[in-house]
């Protein structure tokens, strides 16, 4: 099993020495979150705390994690990263390819899209988009990344996007894997129909586990075969034996934030947790390798 260094909520200014710092540490990858503005007032619940609450407010520091994978893959030489989740459904997909095989060529293919839906009404209309049919335009839009990712010259012509013969140049000169999030049956048919794997919320390990089990199902119900990787964030299995248990019930990349685990916050110095990620290392990754 792989380990992923989340990095969400923490200052911009961290993310390149955490990324560093994770490279030199054995964590396989970054992963990138992805809030476009905070609105004041929203339409609808967010749908991964009980209350529907947001856990961050408008002071909370983001950065655009397109850009953000361009700047620490200049700053490392292995380690890879992905947006978990990307908002698929603000964004015109044409316009998101250029700036995925951009990113892809300057990392050197080190570079994952997770995509997911987007679940904030605001966030679709104020970026030009609508939220009525967000679901079959994400179809659409992940048909299109690949198309225009793959390379030459292609056209396209759906429901609710199309365009005339384009080429995009220089493609990528590897696959960009496709991850989709999202707990609901409509986004785990997509990620077992279409997905290079699918990547979690927060989520606890008994349905963590019943959610891996649906996906295979899945999976075999489309004829998908090959592998297709499981990233996880599990709130309730922790340490060496946790994680070999998630390895078990088929989690093949777990995304931590490991200085949680030595006392230090979302607020703390950036030596407290370059220290907890050296720590986790010790205590865990090379571990898990032996």
């Amino acid at each position: 099993m792989k380990f992923t260094l989340g990095i969400a909520l923490n200052p911009v200014d961290q993310w390149i020495p955490l990324a560093r710092a994770a490279e030199d540490c054995g964590f396989a990858s970054i992963a990138l979150p992805d809030s476009i503005f905070y609105s004041e007032q929203v339409q609808a619940d967010y749908p991964y705390t009980k209350d529907g609450s947001r856990f961050w407010d408008a002071s909370t520091p983001w950065a655009d994690p397109l850009i953000a994978a361009a700047a620490m893959g200049a700053a490392t030489t292995r380690i890879r990263f992905y947006t978990q989740v990307l908002k698929l459904g603000p964004r015109n997909p044409v316009l998101l390819a250029r700036q995925v095989g951009s990113v892809a060529n300057l990392t050197g293919n080190r570079f994952g899209l997770g995509v997911g839906l987007g679940w904030t009404p605001e966030e679709f209309e104020w970026c030009g988009a609508p939220f009525k049919d967000k679901g079959a335009r994400a179809d659409e839009a992940i048909e299109i990344l690949r198309l225009i990712l793959g390379g030459g010259m292609v056209s396209y012509e759906g429901a609710h996007f199309s365009f005339g013969k384009l080429q995009m140049s220089p493609a990528p000169t590897e696959p960009v894997p496709i991850y989709v999030g999202g707990h609901t049956e409509a986004a785990l048919r997509r990620a077992a129909r279409v997905g290079d794997g699918w990547t979690s919320a927060m989520m606890k390990f008994e349905r963590l586990r019943a959610t891996i089990d649906r996906l295979s199902a899945l999976r075999a119900e489309y004829g998908r075969t090959g592998p297709f990787e499981i990233q996880a964030v599990c709130i309730d299995r922790f340490g060496l034996d946790g994680y070999r248990e998630l390895a078990g019930v088929g989690v093949t990349d777990a995304i931590v934030v490991p200085w949680f685990f030595y006392g230090a916050g979302f607020d703390s110095d950036l030596e407290s947790k370059v220290d907890g990620i050296r720590r986790f290392a010790d205590d865990v990754i090379t571990r898990m390798e032996a």
